[in-house]
């Protein structure tokens, strides 16, 4: 893991594991990660975590994750494909909620919801899962959904995790995800460009 000096930025991604997962041998990372990640909130370094980056960065503030349930009686049921993102609440003179007022369409790849940290504020939600996005301090923003990807990586995704994908979507979840992807991939690029220079802007 890299040494973390002033001016640096950590930006801590995802991965097929879990919260539950540290501890376990198999990562042995998990636990070096979260101490990392307290190192650099400690220091006052800027952070970008997303999906399970997101889950380590609330759970080393004192967050923690549960599964992400849904219907009645609510059942466990991931959040996979394409949804929009809103501000919890809008702050006309807040970068970030700005660019979410308009339909920010981006994509969902979770089956577990993060339980924010007392210190958290929470900035935007999907009509699936309420934290999405949100931030510790000045510095240090989390990210449920995914910004960073191409089309390549998720046609990847979408075959290695069939397994993942129709437990949620069902027996056409694999054409469902490419169909939606065509459609919003390369439209929301630009988008997403945005967003995420406004964020590192933010956390530099």
């Amino acid at each position: 893991l890299p040494d973390l000096n002033n001016g640096d930025l950590l930006l801590v991604l995802g991965g097929p594991m879990g919260i539950r997962d540290i501890g376990n041998p198999k990562y042995p990372w998990l636990r070096k990660e979260v101490d990392l990640i307290k190192e650099a909130l400690n220091k006052e370094i800027g952070i970008i975590g997303v999906c399970l980056g997101a889950q380590l960065l609330a759970y080393a503030a004192g967050g923690d994750v549960e599964v992400l349930e849904s219907g009645i009686p609510p059942q466990p049921l991931a959040e996979i494909g394409w949804h929009t993102v809103s501000p919890h609440v809008f702050k006309k003179d807040n970068e970030i909620t700005s660019l979410l007022r308009k339909p920010f369409p981006v994509l969902h790849w979770h089956g577990d919801r993060i339980l924010l940290p007392d210190l958290a504020e929470l900035i935007a939600s999907s009509c699936r899962c309420k934290e999405q996005l949100f931030q510790i301090g000045s510095l240090a923003y989390g990210i449920q959904f995914h910004v960073e990807i191409d089309n390549e990586m998720v046609n990847r995704w979408i075959e290695e995790d069939k397994d993942f994908v129709l437990s949620a979507l069902g027996v056409d979840g694999q054409s469902i995800l490419k169909k939606q992807q065509k459609e919003y991939g390369n439209k929301t690029l630009e988008a997403r460009l945005v967003f995420l220079n406004t964020l590192i802007d933010l956390v530099s």
